[in-house]
Formats: C-alpha cells, structure tokens, sequence
C-alpha cells in the first residue's frame, strides 16, 4: 500500500480527533502544529473553512501508525483503541482494494445504456461508494468483512447474486408482499411459517439461530445499493429490500443489523411525512413506501420492502452521495446536468422541505446516502426520501400544526429517542444533516474538484436558505445563519472510541463534540 493511498487517510483521520477534541487533543494545538511527545505534526489554517479552521497539512509523510501513537497519547485506559486502530486498517485496505477495481468496474459501467441507468437501480449507487464519507474518515471500512466478501457483495464492485431465504417462526408481518416474492417450494422447503430474505453474508448466523430454518436454495438474484444491505431487485426496477447485515459501518458501534423498533418507527414518520405534504403539496418531494415488512424481533430476522414512486421509473435517481463520484468515461456525476442550476435547484428543494418540517417540529436523519435526486426531462427536479427512522420530532410542535390520527402519532414511536421538545435538539440535526452533509459538503467538494468556487457555493447555500426562512422562523435563523458556531458530531468519538455509557450519548449517531466555524458567515473565503 502506497503512501499515495495512507497519508492521505492518516490526514483525514486526525483532522476529525482534532475537531471531536478527543482525548484534550487540542491542548497540543501550537500555532501552526501539533506537538505531541516524540511527534510534531503540520497544521494548515483550513482554505476553505467549512468544518473546522484548522486541518492536517495533508502534505507531510503521515502514516497510520503516528496516528495510532497520538491516539494512544492522549486516550483514556477505558477507550477501545484496539478497535479504533483496526477500524483504520480495514479502511485502508479497502481503499487499496477500490483504486484496483475501479477501473475495471468503470469500463463495465460505461458500457450500459443511457436508459438502463434510469430508476431507482444500482448505477449510481456503484459510483457513489467509491466516494469517502463527507466527515467519518473510515467510511469505506466494513468491520468484519474479509476482502473476498467486499467483492461478492459491496456496491464498489456492482456485483449481482442471489438471496437466501429462511423460514422463520412466529413473525410480526406488516404490509402487502410483492407478487414475486417466494413460495417454500421455491427455496426448497416443504412448507415454511414464514419466508425472510437473508443476506448471503448473515446466512451463517442465520442457520445457527433456533428460531429459523435456512433454506436450501437460493432465489431472486439482487444488487448492492450505497448501504450495502440494502439490495435492488433486478427485473422488478421500483423495489428494494433491507436486511440485516453483520458488520458495522461508520464506527464499531453502528451495527448494520436491524433493531425490530427501527421498523415500525420508520414506517410511522413516513405516514407523518405523508400528512405533512398534504398540507403542504407545493413541496418537490417524494417518498420511497416503507410500510412492508417482518421482523421476529431479533436484529439478525428481519426486512424491508421499500417501494418507489412511479416518477421514479424513468428518471435518473441520483443519491447526493453519488454528485461528486467520477463519472464512467471521465467527469463526475453531477456534470450531465448544467452544474450551477442542478446545485441551485437541489439546494431550493432541500431547504425548501426540510424548513417547512422545521416548522412541524421534524428534522429528518436524511444524510447524503438517503437524500436522491429525481431527474429527467419532463418534471421538475424533486427528493427523493427514503429510510426515515432516524428522525427527531417534538410531537407538541407537530400536534399545533396538524391533528394526529391513530397512524400517525408520533407519541406511538417504539424508540423514545426520536421524540424531544428541545428545539435546539432538532436544530442540532438540522445543522448537522440538512446544513453540513446535504449542503456545506456538497459545496465543498465541487470547490475541492475545480467545480464551483467555494464563495459561489457558499453564497448559493446563504440565499436559498435565507429564502427558506420566513418571518416565523426566527429561532432557526438564529441556528444557522446568525449564529456564532455550527454543532458538529463526535462520530469517532461516539462511534467506536469512547462507549455510551461514558460520552453520555443516548444516540452515538447524535453525540455531538465542540462547535465549529459557522462557514456560512465566512465572507473573506477563497
């Protein structure tokens, strides 16, 4: 592995323990370096400002193993730092693994038809994972996972295989199944209670488990999207499914597994997004149908069926993720389309619906991977929303706006976490997901590709979000663009370094660290 390849990872990984401050890591900031005992590292004043003022000067010979030696330096006994270190490694490894496939899965790629990459498929689901996370340094690690699985199964690879399936005793069943889905026949029972799709990866663990019986025979050949265990079902282009996953992503912690809860809750804010556009119907937005499902509550038996809208059978479903990936033939993603319209456009839409959900009392958990794009030549650009079982909603704000049905009460969610009446608890999500990785990291990464300037991207963000916001929104102004700082999340930290129990974090995925720049008041930026 080249240092082409790890000094640039080394560099990422210690701008985010200097933004989390983990450890006091700060407390070794010397004007333009870091020093710490028997280690000086170069720090750059950030250009452009976005999420931190300072960074790691990125052109300095920095491996892994002074990162570790920081870490240890500054780490609590109790902090998992074994795991931290290993978590460093696999990403490496699969960025190493990624630069070497790339280009054979480029050229496969640009050899399908333009009206083959329409739909909610796989195409710029592919693209978009060879693209780092916007603020976790390790994305492209999957704990667990050898190299050979990351092959077969991840979405870098565009690889296709078939399901297993498992009968599984006692489930709770929600929701209409699709007319393909299988008979015990098919799979090579005799009978079954009940039929899950089980990921190829899980169905060790599967088999082994006293309350199902893996089947025999494998049916329905598949696609890996972004999430990896979430699957396109080729030959039926509007459905996808979600299984359990055993790895974690973004963090030792973040279990790609499936809490029964997650479920029904996810499916109980998609009613309440429903109810809120038709309240508000002028909003360009669409959502993925998540009411189908079956767990037998137990992380490793469960699923998902998520259909899509009809609109999106012709369209190209681009996830923000994928706007920044490098084209097959050259480019990226984002330049099919004329740029500074799509990014106006796009940022209109997003401010536009995640201000009015504002006002509601919802800020959605809709990062880069579940945020999409719809578009084609006959509509307007809209979202496309999907997997909403990340939210946080006040369900007093809620209940001023709109009366809860029986389906749609929020009071009704199985995980109270998702329920607050802190208003500053729901700006901190919409910072932290609307404003930094649907909006300020998009605008960021152009700028990083000699794209859009970074002040033309700010200004952009500045003034569709400052047309968002009406008269009544002053608290939410005050969050964002008048304020002194922007939060910012502590994913490392709370991820895999530092357990809940000590960070305090009810949600690792909403522990937050110290507040950084408000970027969007930076006016002397380049």
């Amino acid at each position: 592995m080249t240092a082409d390849t790890e000094a640039p990872l080394a560099a990422r990984v210690l701008d985010v323990l200097l933004r989390e401050d983990y450890g006091g890591i700060r407390r070794f900031v010397r004007d333009s370096s870091l020093e710490l005992p028997g280690r000086s590292v170069r720090l750059l004043q950030a250009r452009p400002v976005f999420l931190a003022e300072l960074v790691v000067d990125p052109g300095q010979d920095l491996k892994l193993s002074d990162v570790f030696q920081v870490v240890r330096t500054v780490a609590d006994p109790r902090d998992d730092t074994v795991a931290f270190e290993r978590e460093c490694l696999d990403a490496l490894a699969a960025v190493k693994l990624h630069d070497d496939a790339r280009p054979a899965v480029h050229r496969r790629l640009a050899r399908i038809p333009d009206e083959l990459r329409t739909g909610p498929g796989t195409f710029y689901e592919t693209l978009a994972a060879y693209n780092d996370h916007p603020v976790h340094p390790t994305g492209r690690g999957r704990a667990g996972l050898s190299m050979a699985d990351l092959s077969r199964y991840a979405p870098e690879f565009a690889p296709s295989f078939p399901l297993r399936w498992a009968s599984v005793r006692a489930p709770v069943l929600t929701g209409t199944l699709p007319e393909w889905w299988p008979v015990p026949s098919d799979v090579g029972l005799s009978s079954a209670d009940a039929l899950f799709p089980v990921h190829p990866l899980a169905a060790r663990q599967v088999q082994e488990h006293p309350g199902a019986t893996l089947a025999p025979e494998p049916f329905l050949r598949v696609g890996p999207t972004l999430s990896m265990r979430t699957v396109a079902v080729l030959g039926t282009p509007l459905v996808h499914l979600k299984m359990p996953l055993p790895t974690s992503t973004l963090g030792l912690r973040n279990r790609r597994t499936i809490m029964p809860g997650t479920l029904p809750d996810g499916a109980l804010v998609e009613r309440i997004l429903r109810q809120v556009l038709l309240h508000e119907p002028a909003l360009p937005v669409l959502l993925a149908d998540e009411q189908t499902f079956g767990h037998a509550n137990d992380p490793l038996l469960a699923y998902l069926v998520r259909r899509f809208p009809p609109e999106t059978a012709r369209a190209h479903i681009v996830p923000v993720a994928a706007l920044l990936a490098e084209a097959p033939g050259g480019g990226y993603v984002i330049e099919r389309w004329d740029l500074e319209d799509l990014f106006g456009t796009y940022l209109s839409a997003l401010f536009a619906w995640n201000v009015t959900l504002f006002r509601y009392g919802i800020a959605l958990e809709a990062h880069q991977q579940n945020v999409a794009l719809v578009l084609d030549d006959t509509s307007p650009s809209r979202l496309l929303i999907k997997d909403n079982d990340g939210a946080l909603i006040d369900p007093s704000r809620l209940r001023d706006r709109v009366a809860p049905s029986p389906a749609t009460d929020p009071r009704d969610l199985i995980d109270r976490r998702m329920t607050t009446d802190d208003p500053d608890a729901l700006a901190r999500v919409f910072v932290t997901i609307t404003l930094h990785l649907c909006a300020g990291a998009l605008a960021a990464g152009l700028a990083e590709r000699g794209l859009l300037p970074w002040r033309t991207g700010l200004t952009m963000i500045r003034e569709r979000l400052d047309g968002a916001l009406g008269p009544d929104d002053a608290f939410l102004r005050s969050r964002t663009l008048d304020a002194d700082t922007l939060p910012g999340k502590a994913m490392v930290t709370a991820g895999t370094l530092v357990d809940k129990a000590r960070t305090g974090a009810a949600d690792i995925n909403k522990h937050y660290g110290p507040p950084g720049p408000n970027y969007l008041r930076d006016a002397t930026c380049c």
